[in-house]
């Protein structure tokens, strides 16, 4: 199954690698950049485009060469027909650059990062986002458009929507019905915030902002949306069941965590498990009716059913992302993506007491968590999607763990994700009342 190496290999034989544009050269871009510049044949990273020119800078590193400044698009295509590498504080130049074929999006920001997604698909390039938050908010709207371009749009493999649904792909190709899709977590406090957060992003080289989305509940709500919009599965409450077990102990334990009826009446749930191992991994639970088969799983160690564990022991990020490159590039084949109409949102939830007046911080802050909610559920209730929250005014007081609606904030004018947002809800019908 594994095909894409080889691809690879041919295009750079050929000569002609991938040409690719990153926007976004933070903690994980970084580790992409240095990833395909040293390890991926058949793959050129041209440009990188990050608002601070010094990050973009540090991210071809891994060069013994000096990367080019550009500020046009006839410097960037100069510098690409050169063979110079090339950075910009403007992303647009690289959504719009023809010798450009795929964008990769590593952001993590929704209203700074839709505008130059929507531009590359308007010019004919695959997007492959590391940035569940914005697929998570117009995702199905963005395939849309891409769909009407002709052109791949796609989470990344290596995070843990990607790993899941491959995996989801796998069982369902060994003829087992995948009932559940989940991730892995180690914690989970909503109340998290940068403050506390503070010293293992140090440790680690990562913006305190981001590594409180982990914890406080926001990033795992938006991963399991994305895998929910990708397979058709829903949630089975707001927020998500998320059991917590002994720390240590093996995800097989999920088979006996989630009622069986849950998951089998309907179209399957995503869902998540705290304290498992093997962890940052992905699991999934399925089911088979075929009384034959279910001897040969039993036989095969995945017990007497009536569900069947499958777990995949890792999630290896920016090293994969490259492969996610390729399955778009090469053919056509998006890692996760979704189906359709939106099925599950992340809506909005105080984190603190809120007074009216006050400004919501971004993702990852000090006002306020996601939660995953189903998106017919988000619709009627008129549930704030958290993709929207960032930059919002509170019109009156609103309590700890209260969910926010539409009607509790102002929303700022002129901004292209509620453009985008409000054209998913009327194309998929889906707008609040």
């Amino acid at each position: 199954m594994i095909i894409v190496d080889r691809a690879l290999d041919e295009r750079a034989k050929a000569g002609n690698p991938i040409r690719v544009g990153m926007i976004g050269a933070g903690f994980m871009g970084r580790g992409i950049a240095r990833q395909i510049l040293t390890a991926v044949p058949g793959m050129r990273l041209v440009a990188i485009a990050n608002r601070t020119l010094d990050k973009a800078r540090e991210a071809y590193s891994a060069l013994d060469e000096e990367p080019t400044l550009v500020d046009s698009e006839a410097a960037l295509s100069s510098a690409i027909s050169e063979g110079r590498y090339a950075i910009t504080d403007d992303p647009l130049l690289l959504a719009r650059q023809p010798e450009i074929e795929a964008i990769i999006e590593v952001t993590g920001a929704v209203e700074d990062g839709v505008g130059p997604v929507l531009t590359a698909i308007e010019h004919g390039k695959h997007v492959i986002l590391m940035n569940a938050e914005l697929d998570g908010t117009v995702g199905p709207i963005l395939k849309t458009y891409a769909d009407h371009a002709g052109v791949v749009y796609t989470n990344a493999d290596g995070d843990q929507p990607g790993v899941q649904l491959n995996l989801f792909r796998f069982v369902q190709a060994i003829g087992v019905r995948p009932v559940l899709c989940g991730n892995i977590k180690g914690l989970h406090d909503p109340y998290r915030n940068p403050t506390t957060q503070e010293g293992f992003a140090k440790q680690w080289g990562q913006n305190p902002w981001m590594v409180t989305s982990f914890a406080d509940g926001t990033k795992i709500s938006f991963e399991q949306a994305i895998v929910a919009n990708a397979t058709g599965m829903r949630v089975a409450k707001r927020g998500m069941h998320g059991p917590t077990v002994e720390t240590g102990t093996h995800v097989d334990v999920a088979r006996e965590l989630f009622s069986v009826e849950e998951l089998t009446d309907g179209p399957g749930i995503v869902d998540y498990v705290v304290g498992a191992v093997p962890s940052p991994g992905v699991f999934a639970l399925g089911t088979h009716d075929d009384r034959v088969q279910q001897h040969y799983l039993n036989l095969y160690k995945l017990g007497e059913g009536p569900l069947y564990s499958f777990y995949t022991p890792w999630h290896l990020c920016h090293f994969e992302v490259p492969i996610t490159v390729a399955r778009a590039v090469l053919f056509s084949d998006a890692a996760i993506a979704p189906l359709g109409a939106p099925l599950v949102d992340v809506v909005a939830a105080a984190k603190v007491d809120l007074e009216a007046g006050q400004e919501l911080d971004a993702l990852g802050g000090y006002t306020m968590y996601g939660l995953a909610e189903n998106a017919d559920v988000s619709a009627s209730e008129r549930l704030l999607p958290l993709g929207l929250a960032p930059g919002c005014r509170l019109t009156r007081d609103v309590a700890k763990d209260e969910v926010l609606t539409y009607d509790d904030v102002d929303i700022p004018d002129g901004r292209l994700v509620d453009r985008l947002r409000a054209e998913q809800n009327e194309k998929f019908a889906a707008a609040p009342a």
